[in-house]
């Protein structure tokens, strides 16, 4: 049996099936082209061993040498100066490490991030001070602005949610990644240069940024570089803006670097791929070689009993291309069922490219992911009004007026340019432009009792408001911010809620200290505690709180937020009592005879006692009687008996003030 062979069918690579051989009596020599058809079988029965002990001793060997180079930088003081967010690829140049060490550093914490993921300081410091840097953080640098996520996680809750009778086909959002130089660009031109709608081949008047192609009478949606900042922007706060991704692999380079991100981005995306084999007209391309290194980073092709079709294809011949849209077809009908929309509502989507032109003034190229956007429509964008659809282009340039789902489609009538990767939501006009209601008390007014719970009344001479405090840590840095620009928009009058900590991976320590400090709730969002931490935190009484669902956590915050709000206690007068006589005097009770002058005295009520025209005191009307009769309430202009209770005896001329109080738990709408 070949080498090779043997290799393919191990699904290792050849270089390592020369590498554990040796360890386990095996030497075939290291130029050896064939191997002994017994030899091989036994090999074989043998492999799953021999390369698990293989792996776990490089494990062991790599941890070994890990911790001997944190031990020379710390006796070296290695340091670095982090800022407050940086890219994984920043961070990694800042510690001069290779990024593909960082990447799996922080893998190791329970993080995965690309290379331009962005991170906070203390997840950098974790992973740094774990290493053996000394760290230190960056102060003269402003904070970066942040892209809205709370309409981000509204906009998939509006589209998941819509009613199964609405939602048709739409044409499937494509993406295409992979390493730089295999020809990711070229694919790109082949297909829009090859099935441009219309008919027209190379009738490409203005590109921005998005293309649909037909193929089979069906529209195909092409997300134009793989490398947008909309993809990057939207990846990172959990939007899923393509329904198929094209993984471009180039036969005579394989796998490299910039192929494993892409399929982390992928597989963190979870959509389905189809991999474009490029670069086939090149002679002496290892297509094997190709297909083994795939499968090496978790990506099994089907002809080796996966589910990943791959299609050779040469972007610069125009080899496959028609066979890879077919595919990609094939794909989107498993898919089917996810890939639907509701055209009647109206239009929400997704920013995928925004400036400012000479001629034109602030534009910005939108992918309708959901409604029909139509001319003359609002332009909402996060809650605020940017202006009306003036006019939309499609991606040749020619005028529409109007975009359904899945279409990426120019706007002109921006009153100032968007952000990349923000909401557009048409039926948010209301919010957008609707005034603060003021709730007007009437003749009964409230009176606000504090109460007390998890909530941090704010200092003297501050505004009574109560805050609850929260240490949020998430997977990953899109979800982080996700929730932390949702939490912080639970504002009321009342209550609102203090992010105190934030941070990426599994809670510490550390982290449970810093929430008792500040009598925090821990709430963890695909995390959990490390063992010490859940221990600590039993003994020390400090809430924990774990989440798979984003808005399951909103609602549990909500909830404790409403619980903390102090009940709203509103006091009613009845009525006035004139003392005309004592009839009685016990420890605390008497019985007393006169007249209600104004109003009614109901039984059970509170009252006021005033004395010559000043106030003496608090009291309550057990029960009163008219005649023989016990009523439950006497009109004014009767005279009546009462059984009072109080610390102060009546005495003859008192003037009794009856109110009744009532608790009411009060509504309380966020600014979220």
């Amino acid at each position: 049996m070949n080498v090779s062979e043997l290799a393919r069918r191990l699904r290792v690579s050849v270089k390592e099936l020369y590498e554990v051989l040796p360890n386990y009596g095996f030497d075939i020599g290291r130029r050896a082209v064939k191997v002994d058809d017994k030899i091989a079988d036994n090999i074989i029965r043998e492999w799953r061993r021999m390369y698990a002990d293989w792996k776990e001793k490089q494990r062991r060997a790599k941890e070994q040498a890990r911790i001997a180079e944190k031990e020379a930088r710390k006796a070296e003081g290695k340091s670095a100066i982090l800022p407050a967010v940086m890219t994984v690829r920043d961070f990694a140049s800042a510690l001069g490490l290779p990024a593909t060490n960082i990447i799996s550093e922080l893998m190791k914490n329970g993080i995965l991030a690309s290379l331009n993921e962005r991170i906070d300081y203390e997840t950098a410091q974790v992973i740094a001070e774990d290493l053996g840097f000394n760290i230190t953080k960056e102060t003269s640098a402003a904070p970066e602005a942040e892209v809205s996520t709370s309409q981000v996680v509204e906009m998939k809750h509006q589209l998941d949610a819509e009613l199964e009778e609405n939602l048709v086909a739409r044409p499937p959002v494509v993406v295409v990644m992979g390493h730089v130089d295999h020809g990711k660009t070229k694919l790109l031109d082949a297909i829009r240069t090859t099935n441009v709608m219309g008919g027209e081949s190379g009738g490409i008047t203005q590109h921005i940024g998005a293309y649909q192609v037909v193929k089979n009478d069906r529209l195909i949606t092409f997300i134009d570089t793989p490398g947008h900042e909309a993809f990057t922007v939207m990846r990172s706060r959990g939007a899923r803006i393509a329904d198929v991704a094209i993984l471009v692999v180039a036969a005579d380079d394989g796998v490299m670097p910039q192929t494993v991100e892409a399929i982390k981005i992928i597989q963190a995306a979870k959509i389905p791929l189809v991999v474009a084999l490029n670069k086939m007209d090149k002679e002496g391309v290892n297509v094997d070689k190709a297909k083994t290194e795939l499968s090496q980073n978790g990506i099994i092709i089907e002809e080796w009993g996966g589910n990943v079709p791959v299609v050779p294809i040469s972007a610069k011949t125009g080899l496959g291309i028609e066979k890879l849209l077919e595919t990609v077809l094939l794909v989107t009908e498993v898919e089917a069922d996810k890939i639907r929309a509701n055209p009647k509502r109206k239009a929400i989507g997704t920013i995928i490219e925004s400036h400012v032109d000479k001629g034109e003034g602030p534009v910005a190229t939108l992918l309708v992911q959901g409604g029909t956007l139509r001319k003359g429509d609002p332009l909402v964008v996060n809650n605020g009004i940017y202006g009306t659809v003036r006019a939309m282009k499609d991606h040749l340039g020619a005028y529409v007026d109007e975009a359904p789902p899945s279409m990426p489609v120019k706007i002109l009538g921006f009153k100032s340019a968007p952000e990349v990767g923000d909401i557009l939501d048409v039926a948010k006009i209301g919010e957008a432009s609707k005034m603060k209601r003021v709730r007007s008390s009437g003749m009964v007014a409230p009176v606000v009792q504090q109460t007390s719970g998890l909530g941090e009344a704010a200092e003297d001479g501050e505004d009574k408001k109560i805050w609850f405090n929260v240490f949020i840590k998430a997977d990953v840095l899109g979800s982080l911010e996700a929730i932390a620009q949702t939490l912080e928009k639970y504002q009321a009058d009342e209550i609102g809620v203090k992010i105190i900590g934030r941070g990426l991976g599994n809670f510490t320590e550390a982290d449970v200290l810093r929430a008792e400090s500040s009598h925090a709730v821990i709430l963890g969002f695909h995390v959990s505690p490390i063992p010490n931490a859940q221990l600590l935190a039993t003994n020390k009484g400090i809430e924990i709180h774990l989440f798979k669902v984003i808005y399951d956590m909103f609602h549990f915050v909500e909830q404790r937020m409403l619980e903390l709000v102090p009940a709203e206690i509103v006091v009613t007068e009845h009525g006035t009592f004139k003392t005309l006589a004592i009839f009685r005097t016990d420890k605390k009770v008497q019985v007393a005879g006169g007249r209600v002058d104004q109003g009614k005295i109901p039984a059970g009520a509170f009252v006021r006692v005033y004395r010559n025209r000043e106030y003496v005191a608090d009291g309550k009307i057990v029960s009163t009687q008219m005649g023989q009769a016990v009523v439950k309430e006497v009109p004014a202009g009767h005279e009546c008996g009462i059984k009072y209770e109080g610390k102060e005896p009546l005495q003859e001329g008192d003037v009794l003030e009856a109110y009744t109080k009532e608790e009411h738990k009060r509504k309380v709408v966020f600014a979220k």
